[in-house]
């Protein structure tokens, strides 16, 4: 029997157990329902058919087993931008940066394009997660986010939005449970599709105001330049890991770390 081939087919089917729902357009293979089927059995068990069983090895009852942790909530996790390859590399579009960044380093391939958005299934260690990268363009994000949650019934909560901030200097990073959209329309669209609430956390990317007289429209669809791009792969590499710590450990101690004197300083 070989072990990492069927821990790997369980990852498989719990994670799509958590994310498909009954649809018309999905239909499971003949292939797939083998594979369910045959499913090993690990459960311990004592044979006693083996000539070596005595009276005495008859009396020893098989260790208890271990109790399961119940399985991992999905999230979903957004990165709010431009579709296109004009707006590559703009500040409006940090959050899809963001996103790419953490398909990167989670090994989660952003190869499926579904609700109006362009969208990668994986896990964050043992939480299955759904990247998504919405190509309404940044003011009607929230057609394609809104289907998304509601299809899923993905809770809130457990929704991260990622988006580009003016108010926040260049290249910090400010977690927070809830919010307005403050100005961004993208949020405003998300809020929105969502009939208003406004409790779901998201990860803010500082990208500064624009200097002098420079029109604010103009400054969000400008591309960074060579050493802001250098300095952003700080900002990810801290993003990263916040995500993971708010995965994996709440979001507390995420907010600890993002918001911290000292993760801002290691960005500065």
């Amino acid at each position: 029997m070989k072990l990492s081939s069927s821990i790997f087919t369980f990852r498989f089917l719990t994670f799509n157990s958590l994310f498909i729902k009954s649809h018309p357009s999905f239909k499971i293979s003949a292939a797939t329902k083998r594979t369910m089927i045959q499913f090993p059995n690990f459960s311990t068990k004592i044979s006693n058919s083996s000539p070596a069983n005595t009276a005495e090895d008859s009396q020893v009852s098989p260790p208890e087993p271990r109790p399961q942790s119940p399985p991992r909530k999905p999230w979903l996790i957004v990165g709010l931008g431009n579709p296109g390859k004009k707006f590559n590399g703009t500040r409006h579009n940090v959050g899809f940066m963001m996103v790419d960044a953490i398909a990167e380093a989670e090994g989660i391939s952003i190869n499926t394009v579904n609700f109006k958005a362009q969208i990668g299934k994986g896990f964050i260690g043992n939480v299955p997660v759904m990247l998504a990268k919405p190509q309404t363009f940044m003011n009607s994000s929230g057609e394609s986010v809104g289907a998304i949650v509601s299809y899923y019934k993905i809770p809130l909560k457990q929704v991260l939005v990622i988006f580009d901030d003016l108010d926040l200097p260049f290249a910090k990073l400010r977690l927070l449970p809830k919010g307005g959209h403050g100005g961004h329309n993208g949020m405003r669209s998300i809020i929105d599709s969502f009939e208003g609430s406004r409790n779901f956390p998201r990860l803010r990317i500082g990208i500064g105001r624009p200097q002098g007289r420079m029109d604010t429209i103009n400054f969000v669809l400008r591309a960074f330049n060579k050493q802001e791009r250098e300095e952003l792969e700080f900002t990810f590499h801290n993003g990263i890991e916040a995500v993971r710590i708010l995965l994996l450990e709440g979001f507390d101690k995420s907010a600890t770390y993002v918001n911290s004197t000292k993760a801002m300083e290691q960005l500065g």
